[in-house]
């Protein structure tokens, strides 16, 4: 192990696959957005709101977290996110990013469509030349609202197809299986999209498996209950069909009571592709280079795992080839 694991984790060249640039938003800029646009949040102050982060489930942080951005209406502020967040990944390693939006989570809001795009890309349009970091859009549905309005979603998101990189299924999972969203999925995959989609955090693992059989994602986000089905996880391991798993965000949602209990040993074990991200880092105690400390320290995990993590997120990503071996090369190349 690295006489240093905090330096291996940050300085290591690597992508993040599952990040929510909703949950990037921290109570700093929240406080100043609210205070840009008139709007009176429910907490006395940045410590009051922090506080708030103890979450019992996945629901329980949602409700908190569409509160939390209700305060994001212009493209300033949707801007001001993306830099935020791209600061951040910057001192933590990341080198490419496969950012997650919620246009559903906007637009019921009144907010249009464009004003999110608009604010993003005025953010993500120059993030190599100023953070050393490129990206991708992920636009994903809403699976609690249903497959009708996520159809009615992808009708809108259509003109803007250039500006998006795939489609992901997220928010609560319980109750709302991957199947449902067959149809848009499809649709997606016509347009030449990438798929993902949230699948086994809370879910069984059956809707690993219709994300994968029905869906037909190209990758897994979290997936972690799949180790509850043993042929379910030698298919993902033989396959190669990688999972991006949050660790931290695990725990705070309880999916895990511990993290010295997570999973994420068997997986490596089983011969799975699992890649380690951040999920909502603003709320969950730390952005990717923290998951990567922290499994190291709780799960025992040597700087040549961290390596093949990091390797693992830059092969999994959807960058061309051309890029992808740059940036194994450039991780080669770090010590």
């Amino acid at each position: 192990m690295s006489p240093d694991p905090a330096g291996m984790a940050l300085s290591l060249p690597k992508a993040e696959l599952h990040i929510h640039i909703e949950g990037a938003l921290e109570p700093e800029l929240a406080f100043e957005c609210a205070r840009r646009n008139g709007i009176l949040l429910p907490y006395a102050d940045v410590d009051d709101l922090r506080r708030r982060y103890d979450f019992s489930n996945l629901q329980s942080f949602l409700d908190l977290y569409y509160t939390g951005m209700n305060v994001l209406r212009t493209t300033r502020d949707f801007t001001e996110l993306a830099d935020s967040y791209l600061a951040r990944a910057r001192e933590q390693g990341v080198r490419h990013a496969e950012i997650f939006f919620d246009p559903q989570a906007h637009t019921l809001r009144g907010v249009e469509l464009s004003t999110v795009l608009d604010g993003l890309e005025a953010s993500l349009a120059t993030s190599r030349e100023r953070f050393g970091i490129s990206t991708r859009l992920i636009a994903c549905f809403l699976r609690d609202r249903g497959p009708e309005e996520a159809m009615a979603t992808f009708d809108a998101l259509l003109p803007h197809a250039d500006r998006i990189t795939g489609v992901g299924l997220d928010s609560a999972e319980s109750g709302y299986p991957p199947d449902a969203f067959a149809a848009v999925f499809s649709r997606a995959r016509e347009a030449g999209l990438s798929l993902v989609a949230h699948a086994g955090e809370e879910g069984p693992p059956e809707y690993v498996w219709q994300a994968l059989d029905v869906l037909g994602v190209d990758r897994v986000d979290h997936g972690i209950r799949a180790v509850e089905d043993a042929t379910l996880l030698r298919r993902i391991a033989r396959d190669q069909v990688p999972l991006t798993v949050c660790p931290l965000s695990n725990v705070r949602l309880r999916c895990v009571s511990t993290l010295d209990q997570h999973c994420l040993p068997h997986l490596v074990d089983t011969g799975v592709s699992a890649t380690l991200n951040s999920d909502d880092p603003a709320y969950f105690g730390g952005y990717v280079a923290d998951n990567y400390s922290a499994v190291q320290r709780e799960l025992g995990f040597g700087d040549t795992a961290l390596r093949e993590f990091a390797a693992n997120s830059i092969r999994a990503s959807f960058l061309g080839q051309d890029e992808r071996e740059q940036l194994l090369a450039e991780l080669t190349a770090t010590t």
